[in-house]
């Protein structure tokens, strides 16, 4: 992917792509789709109807001065363009990477892309033939799919980079992994009336069938049994190695700048904008949610001996989990007395950004669906206060900040252009579709172009 505002011949662009010891050229003869510039820094809007919302204390009155809010926000540091974000399963990472995306496209960041949709890889770095690269192998941001590897990533940015990530309690993980990956019928429980208390009362009864062997990158892989820290970087098979496992995410401390909590996502959001001397608006994320997904042990409240069965089982993720949480409130502490007035002024903005735009998309929808034409779009004022100067949600912000998956803003960050047939081959296998066959007794692959490359077709 090329910095967008780059030089390009006529109504073409080309993406270099280096793999396999070759270089391809891909060139495009239509002309790239211009982004929508969004305004919501500014007000310099027109054809649009503007509601401005009542500012809650007094201490959000538009009285502060463009100065001091300008001091308050960003203090004597410079927003932080370079970034990292390793986007783990189910922890809330679809939410938060669409923060990152925004954030990449509002600031014409390049991206560490991949080739095809979808992960960057999966458990490795990719191959040379699997992401897009770029003169000089260094980009500003990553924010897709990928098992934390610092070595790999070293090489790719700069050494000051700040690294991001979030991870949730490991139980509540627990139960969003065995309803994703569908691991009751896995394990051989999925007749059970509750296989998720089945599975809590002897996990180690499970192990032969919990850890899965990944044939074609030669790699175990356990969803039931220390997931985030695997993404992470920790190999499964290492699950009961705890004093290692200690002294690797004491390091992981060293290496992250933050890692999110998500059951504290709005004060990860405050922080992670003081961290970044970011704005308000790059900051707020969408309430409504995109994942949900019933199942009948979701709210199962397990016993004690059964979470005392889980912390055995997944101790590593446990000390995760508190490592980070304890860090996360060290940092906030550290911010000073005014933190919390921000994560409730923060929560208010949150929330009557999302109301906004859970209106204005919907109204955009029936429109479209009746085929009317458009009218004027109303855009939602947030009126300057101690911690953010006034900014403007129009339609382009509503449209980024509420899709339900990640490829949306994806194909805006490559310019508009939708993934060609022959870059999907590319794109990773998830572990879903791998799992599947591995049940079935079938070869697993990477790609889809290497399953075709056998003779396969996925």
């Amino acid at each position: 992917m090329m910095r967008r505002g780059a030089t390009t011949c006529g109504t073409s662009k080309i993406f270099p792509l280096v793999g396999m010891g070759m270089l391809f050229l891909m060139i495009y003869s239509q002309p790239l789709v211009k982004k929508p510039i969004p305004v919501y820094a500014e007000r310099g809007i027109e054809a649009s109807k503007h509601i401005k919302l009542q500012s809650h204390r007094a201490e959000e009155q538009s009285t502060v001065s463009p100065r001091q809010v300008q001091e308050n926000v960003s203090g004597s540091c410079v927003p932080r363009e370079t970034f990292v974000f390793t986007k783990g399963h189910k922890t809330g990472s679809t939410t938060m990477v669409n923060t990152f995306q925004r954030y990449t496209i509002y600031h014409n960041l390049t991206v560490l892309m991949p080739v095809g949709r979808g992960p960057l890889s999966w458990p490795f770095p990719p191959r040379e033939d699997e992401y897009v690269h770029l003169p000089g192998e260094r980009y500003d941001a990553q924010l897709h799919h990928f098992v934390y590897n610092k070595q790999w990533l070293r090489k790719k940015f700069p050494p000051d980079t700040p690294y991001f990530s979030i991870i949730r309690q490991p139980f509540s993980h627990l139960k969003s992994q065995f309803n994703y990956y569908r691991l009751p019928g896995l394990l051989g429980i999925d007749k059970s009336p509750n296989p998720l208390k089945t599975f809590l009362k002897d996990p180690w009864r499970y192990q032969n069938k919990s850890e899965v062997f990944f044939p074609h990158v030669n790699v175990t892989w356990d969803g039931s049994r220390n997931p985030m820290s695997f993404d992470l970087g920790w190999p499964a098979v290492k699950a009961d190695s705890e004093e290692e496992a200690r002294a690797y995410i004491t390091q992981l401390e060293t290496d992250f700048k933050l890692v999110l909590i998500l059951e504290h996502m709005d004060e990860s959001a405050v922080l992670l904008r003081r961290l970044m001397c970011w704005k308000t608006q790059d900051v707020v994320y969408y309430l409504k949610k995109k994942n949900e997904r019933e199942y009948s042990f979701k709210k199962y409240v397990p016993t004690p001996k059964e979470i005392a069965n889980h912390r055995r089982w997944s101790a590593v993720d446990y000390m995760l989990y508190e490592t980070f949480n304890k860090s996360l409130w060290q940092k906030i502490e550290d911010q000073g007395p005014d933190f919390f007035d921000e994560v409730e002024y923060f929560k208010r903005i949150n929330a009557d950004i999302s109301s906004h735009c859970t209106r204005t998309m919907e109204q955009h929808k029936k429109r479209t669906k009746h085929k009317k034409r458009q009218q004027k779009r109303e855009t939602l004022v947030v009126p300057v206060s101690k911690w953010s100067p006034e900014f403007v949600v129009d339609y382009t912000f509503c449209f980024y900040i509420t899709p339900k998956k990640t490829i949306t803003l994806d194909v805006v960050m490559r310019g508009g252009r939708k993934y060609s047939k022959e870059e999907m081959s590319y794109a990773i296998i998830g572990i879903t579709t791998n799992l599947a066959r591995i049940r079935k007794g079938l070869p697993t692959y990477n790609s889809k172009r290497d399953a075709k490359l056998a003779g396969i077709k996925i």
